[in-house]
């Protein structure tokens, strides 16, 4: 019975063990990214603005419906109204309308002056801004989860490393209790021991419900359920070393391919299209128009055409133009401001980038971390040998945490950089 109970106890474990592990969502970097430009909903509800704007394209090259009216329609004749008339008027088609007299008028607006083909043009401009500002919105999404992955990716590191020091100082406390015990150690050195512990596990909690935040970011971003366990496999990128770019070029680049700075110089294209279109509001349209009169003046069956057109005398959109050209300027001195702004960011994200790159080619020289993992294991069989002192062996750990941090630190400073200049840019840089 007892041989029954262990198997089902392991059998239990090892098959929750394996549950957990099927239902971990295991992603490196690019696989993240590709199922955020998948699955983002800010991103597709942005997409969808392209679609309005095609709307409008498909609305501005419609032709004005044309209008039908029915005037001077009698609904009855009494025998009064008819009297002195020589004859009856007949029924219009079978029995109906009989001794009706009305009219009906067809028109239909004819815009001048190209109205319609520069609405199209300028809403074509607008479709244009609709791209960029989506590529402009998934430059920023773009930005924010790399720099997550980052910092997620640094806090599992740290998380671990501070779970191996727990274990470690776990398992020096249960050795220290037991010398303790048979009076070989005093007191006072397991109580140290323990307070250090206290500390990791304080530490350790704390950075587990950082890593939890930046998951659920992670997972909102990526539009996974909150129940979906997710983890980020490490993948290295590959940094372009500073020494290899050149300011000049990269300024250049930014100016071509910076969705917002496209944004700019297409709002100034679109604000010019506006105010031609403004000023041939400025030339009244023509309206054509076909009438027919049944027995409502000389003739019985009067057809008759018209024109007309509004006289420009009061209202030529002088309001209309001003604004259009109040517009048009203040996009052009906005483009400006930004072509201004964006020149200082990239000479201080690419100094940034240098700064970070240099320190972190430094710590990256030796394999540091992993040397002082080992060297953990080692102190901790001194301590026990009584061949270190437990102050030299807590001021290791302390050591071994804080190197720990800088090292991981420079790693993710570098990448976030690197993102940070990429960003600045407008594209990857290659």
């Amino acid at each position: 019975m007892k041989r029954h109970l262990i198997l089902f106890v392991f059998l239990t474990t090892y098959y929750t063990a394996f549950a957990h592990r099927e239902h971990t969502l295991c992603l490196n970097s690019q696989q993240i990214e590709t199922l955020f430009l998948e699955n983002n909903l800010d991103l597709l509800a942005e997409r969808m603005n392209i679609d309005l704007a095609e709307a409008e394209i498909i609305q501005a090259r419609l032709w004005d419906n044309p209008e039908l009216s029915i005037n001077d329609l009698n609904l009855w004749s009494s025998r009064s109204q008819r009297e002195g008339e020589s004859e009856v008027i007949p029924p219009l088609f079978g029995k109906y309308l009989k001794n009706t007299q009305f009219s009906i008028e067809l028109s239909q607006l004819i815009q001048t002056a190209n109205k319609r083909g520069k609405l199209i043009r300028r809403e074509k401009v607008g479709k244009e801004i609709a791209i960029k500002e989506f590529e402009e919105l998934l430059r920023a999404l773009r930005l924010e989860l790399r720099q997550l992955v980052e910092e997620t990716l640094y806090m599992q590191y740290y998380v671990n490393i501070l779970s191996k020091q727990q274990n470690s100082l776990q398992k020096l406390v249960q050795s220290y209790q037991k010398q303790v015990h048979h009076g070989n150690i005093p007191q006072g050195e397991l109580i140290r021991l323990q307070s250090a512990l206290l500390e990791i596990d304080n530490e350790l909690f704390q950075s587990i419900s950082e890593l939890n935040k930046q998951l659920s970011s992670l997972k909102v971003l990526l539009t996974l359920p909150p129940t979906q366990e997710l983890q980020i496999s490490d993948q290295e990128i590959l940094l372009t070393n500073p020494n290899d770019l050149l300011i000049e070029e990269l300024l250049q680049q930014a100016l071509e391919v910076r969705p917002d700075i496209q944004v700019g110089k297409l709002q100034t294209e679109y604000y010019t299209k506006s105010l031609a279109y403004e000023k041939s509001l400025r030339i009244p349209d023509i309206t054509l128009s076909a009438t027919y009169d049944r027995r409502g003046g000389v003739w019985r069956d009067f057809i008759g055409f018209g024109v007309s057109i509004d006289l420009p005398f009061l209202n030529r959109n002088q309001g209309g133009v001003k604004t259009a050209q109040i517009t048009l300027q203040q996009s052009i001195h906005k483009k400006e401001m930004a072509i201004n702004k964006l020149q200082h960011e990239v000479v201080n994200a690419f100094k940034e980038y240098q700064l970070a790159y240099e320190l972190y080619a430094k710590t990256n020289q030796s394999n540091l971390l992993s040397e002082i993992e080992r060297m953990q294991e080692l102190y901790a069989k001194y301590l026990l040998k009584r061949d270190i002192s437990m102050l030299e062996y807590i001021d290791f750990i302390e050591s071994y945490k804080a190197n720990a941090q800088t090292i991981l630190t420079a790693k993710k400073q570098v990448n976030n950089q690197y993102q940070e200049l990429q960003y600045i840019l407008g594209t990857d840089i290659k």
